[in-house]
């Protein structure tokens, strides 16, 4: 029996040194994307504030076309909401936009119900530069406790951020193309 119990004894101090470590991560997380694209903030803003719009650049549309979507309020700005219920990568969830300004940004409320809760703010910022607008994709929000073990072995900035970039690469095309798109 004394043979199985050092090995036990060392994968539960292990495990406990685990939690221990976890617990000692932020309690607020936050990933942030930024991009140049080249248009005025006019035109960047119709594709953010506008929900309908938005799933014409996001990356989480392409991760289930079979996606159920709901829109409710007004078609942009502050109000305007966006349900979806998709397959296991993209849950169900929530989004509702609580500011919005043509030259600075919006932010909108981010509730995910599944596979796993959380109620996070995702922000879009504008920043006119000349001919360009910076553009900034950020999401932050409470970090719980299950969600600081998960981060000792999946980067949420990374795997958050690689789908932000991506949004942002998409937005970007589309904000380049023509008035007419």
């Amino acid at each position: 029996m004394s043979r199985f119990k050092r090995p036990l004894i060392i994968a539960t101090i292990m495990f406990a040194a685990v939690l221990l470590y976890a617990a000692t991560k932020p309690d607020l997380f936050r990933v942030e994307r930024s991009i140049s694209i080249k248009a005025a903030p006019e035109t960047i803003y119709p594709l953010i504030s506008n929900l309908h719009r938005f799933t014409s650049w996001s990356p989480y549309e392409k991760m289930d076309p079979q996606m159920k979507r709901s829109f409710s309020g007004p078609d942009s700005g502050k109000g305007a909401i966006y349900e979806w219920n998709g397959n296991s990568q993209v849950g169900h969830g929530r989004m509702e936009i609580t500011s919005a300004d043509p030259h600075s940004g919006v932010l909108i409320q981010l509730d995910f119900i599944s596979p796993m809760e959380a109620h996070n703010i995702a922000e879009f910022k504008l920043r006119p530069q000349g001919q360009y607008t910076t553009v900034s994709w950020s999401m932050s929000g409470p970090a719980p406790y299950l969600s600081k073990v998960m981060t000792l072995f999946f980067s949420m900035d990374k795997m958050v951020g690689d789908q932000f970039e991506e949004g942002l690469r998409n937005l970007k095309a589309r904000a380049e193309q023509s008035p007419a798109s």
